[in-house]
Order: C-alpha cells, then sequence, then structure tokens
C-alpha cells in the first residue's frame, strides 16, 4: 500500500485557479470557533500556494447540515479566522449554492495570490449523495471554477463525496494536476507508512467504548503489529469471552465470538493480546461525566463485582502496558482506556499517553478521543503525528483504501 503521491510540491501553480478542499468542519458557539486545530493544520499548504502566486479557492463542510442551508453552519467565521492567520483578506462567497454566480464571478476577479472561500459544501445535498453519480453535476461545477485541485482533508478522505474525490474525474479530464496537500501528505506518511513498513517492535493500542467500530482494525493490526494491547469499554467484551465475570460493565454480546476468534488468531500467529489485568470501578456511570466525587476502587479483573462496572484501567495493567510502550520502535495508538472526561478516571489514558511521550518511538495518536485526550493532557507536542481525521485514520488502520487519497495523481 505504499503511496506516492503527487503533491503541492509536484507542481507550479504560478496564475493558476487552485481548488483546494480543507478540513474546517470546526466547532462554533454562538458563531465563535472554540478550537482552530484544523484551520490551523490547513495554513502551510494555503501559504505554499499563496507563495507560488496560485488563486487559492478553498472549499470545505461543516457540520452535518440536516436542515439544509443555515447561518449558524455557515463558513464565515473560518474566513475571518483565515484572514487573521493569513494577513490578507480571505474573500468570502456566502452563496448557498455554493458554486453559483457570486462563486464563478469573484474566481474571474482574482489576481496571483489571492485566496476566497465558497460557502459549506453540505449546502448542496449533492456533495455527499450516493450513488457518487448524483454528486457529479456539483464536482464538474467545482471543477470548472479551478485548473488544479488539491486535497488537503484527511478527515474528509474516507468520504466519496463530490468536492473529496469525485471532482478529480473532471479536473484531470481537463488536464489539471490532482494533489495532495502538505496535511495530508503527513497523515499518508505516518499512518499508511508506519503500519504497512513498521520500525519494529510495533505496538498497537486501542481503546474507546465499542469493539464494532473496531473490528477490522484488531484483524488488521493483529496481522502488521507485534503486540496488541487492549484498554477502554472494548476490554470487557474480550474479558467476558474469557469467561470472566464483568458486572454492569459496557459490553458487545454479539461479538464474544469475534472476540475469540482474535485471541485465537493472535496465539496461532505469535503475537501478544494484552488485555488489563486489574480495572477501576465505581458503582455507576459518573453524572455529570465530569463529576470528580465520584467513589471508585480498584480490582483484579478476575474479581469485579457483579453490581460494579468498569471505567478505567487499573495501576498494574497501566504499568504493563507502559513496559510494553518503552521497548517499541513504532506505536499507534486509538481510544482511551477509560472515561478520561473525568479527572478521577483518567489515570489510566494519563499514563498511557505519559509512557508514548516518553518512549524512544514513532508514536502516531489515531484522532479522534484519544487526539483530544493528548491535547488536554499537554503531551500533543511530545507525539511524532496525531491525525488530524478520527473515523478516516480507522479506516486507514484498517486497510482500506481512501477515496480522497486514492483519488489524487500517483507521481
Amino acid at each position: 500500500m505504499a503511496l506516492n503521491k503527487k503533491s503541492v510540491d509536484d507542481f507550479s501553480a504560478k496564475g493558476k485557479r487552485v481548488l483546494v478542499r480543507c478540513d474546517f468542519n470546526v466547532p462554533l458557539k454562538n458563531g465563535e470557533i472554540t478550537d482552530e486545530t484544523r484551520i490551523n493544520a490547513a495554513l502551510p499548504t494555503i501559504k505554499k500556494l499563496v507563495a507560488d502566486g496560485g488563486k487559492v479557492i478553498l472549499c470545505s463542510h461543516l457540520g452535518k447540515v440536516k436542515e439544509g442551508p443555515n447561518e449558524k453552519e455557515s463558513l464565515a467565521p473560518v474566513a475571518k479566522s483565515l484572514s487573521e492567520k493569513l494577513g490578507k483578506e480571505v474573500k468570502f462567497i456566502a452563496d448557498y449554492n455554493v458554486t453559483g454566480q457570486a462563486a464563478t464571478d469573484a474566481v474571474a476577479a482574482m489576481a496571483e495570490g489571492d485566496v476566497i472561500l465558497l460557502q459549506n459544501t453540505r449546502f448542496r445535498m449533492e456533495e455527499e449523495t450516493k450513488p457518487a453519480k448524483a454528486g457529479e453535476k456539483f464536482a464538474e461545477e467545482l471543477a470548472d471554477l479551478c485548473d488544479d485541485y488539491v486535497c488537503d482533508a484527511f478527515g474528509s478522505s474516507h468520504r466519496a463525496h463530490a468536492s473529496v474525490s469525485v471532482v478529480t474525474k473532471f479536473v484531470r479530464a481537463k488536464g489539471g494536476n490532482c494533489a495532495v496537500g502538505y496535511l495530508m501528505q503527513k497523515e499518508i506518511d505516518f499512518l499508511g507508512n508506519a503500519v504497512e513498513n513498521p520500525v519494529r517492535p510495533f505496538v498497537a493500542i486501542l481503546g474507546g467504548a465499542k469493539v464494532a467500530d473496531k473490528l477490522n482494525v484488531i484483524d488488521n493490526l493483529l496481522e502488521k503489529a507485534d503486540t496488541l494491547i487492549i484498554g477502554g469499554g472494548m476490554a470487557f467484551t474480550f474479558l467476558k469471552a474469557k469467561g470472566l465475570e464483568i458486572g454492569k460493565s459496557l459490553v458487545d454480546d454479539e461479538k464474544i465470538d469475534y472476540c475469540k476468534e482474535m485471541m485465537a488468531k493472535a496465539e496461532k500467529l505469535g503475537k501478544k493480546l494484552l488485555l488489563p489485568v486489574d480495572t477501576t470501578i465505581a458503582a455507576g456511570f459518573p453524572d455529570p461525566i465530569d463529576n470528580p466525587d465520584i467513589a471508585v476502587s480498584v480490582v483484579d479483573s478476575t474479581a469485579i463485582p457483579a453490581d460494579m462496572e468498569g471505567l478505567d484501567i487499573g495501576p498494574k495493567t497501566a504499568e504493563l502496558y507502559a513496559t510494553e510502550v518503552k521497548s517499541a520502535k513504532t506505536v499507534v495508538w486509538n481510544g482511551p482506556m477509560g472515561v478520561f472526561e473525568n479527572p478521577v478516571l483518567a489515570k489510566g489514558t494519563l499514563s498511557v499517553a505519559q509512557a508514548l511521550a516518553d518512549a524512544d518511538a514513532t508514536t502516531i495518536i489515531g484522532g479522534g478521543d484519544s487526539a483530544a485526550a493528548v491535547n488536554q493532557m499537554g503531551l500533543g507536542d511530545k507525539m511524532s503525528h496525531i491525525s488530524t481525521g478520527g473515523g478516516a485514520s480507522l479506516e486507514f488502520l484498517e486497510g482500506k483504501e481512501l477515496p480522497g487519497v486514492y483519488a489524487a495523481d500517483d507521481k
């Protein structure tokens, strides 16, 4: 799966209209952006194209847009933030049609180095319509606005949407380049290539709530990794599959047989599959989730009482997992070890995060809650790479072909 894709460094944007699909799906509160991580992540690619003298046309979705176009999910606040960060006006095209006359006129008036931002691509229902053919008209309209196309939206790259992958067909048909931006390149280098060609020992850590979400990831990583560590809510399905009492802990009864199969597979392949040896338990899930007054105790994983719920790995498990990470040369982590949003139940996740921070290894955080956890704990800058796409990084770890990655030209 070695991916050798054309990047923004492989063509000249000078004088060209370049459409860049970004991931500006930022959290908003009362019209204000509460976390600008995704905007910051897009800046290197935008700055490179501006410096080259390109005419840069940015597009992205924001939110799920359940009730049609609306001001609450407009990209206007993103244009404001980008203007401040780039030190130049990023002209916002507020037209709900996205590719209508307002966009056409604005693009026609662009000078080299100008930047415009189109309206939320999901304001056009065709953006995510299935089958893909239904989105072809919108994709063609997007392609009509540009000469070249750059995908830098890793968080959306697992979706075969009009602005993510379908558009490349029309850009390529008129001789344009279809490349990846710096953010996408980094994700391909770390996530794709670390899993395919890891420096060993390779340790994979999976946590989070549900086994079902990570079925194929577990299977794929057992083939690739030397050690697979399981924590979080999904560990209890494995413990139950071993015949243990798990009390009121989260369990996916339909996946018991699958967990048995995976444990047998690990044994057959001679891989280590580590499960929690002790568990932090409480009478029930914290309400509210961050309630610091929750009473907890630690028991061996073989001795969880029937009326208690496991909510984090225990200290012995944390030490076991940290020791495994210390000897690794490549570590991929997706999913917290417990209810990390609660200060009392964050110890397991913190200890794993600290172990990665201290490790002499390439450390890759697979987006989502694990990314939130390491950033919240102030350890983000100690990791080799934090993925910007939860769902996309999971599918990459499964070994799936991501439409947004595969739609780019090969070098």
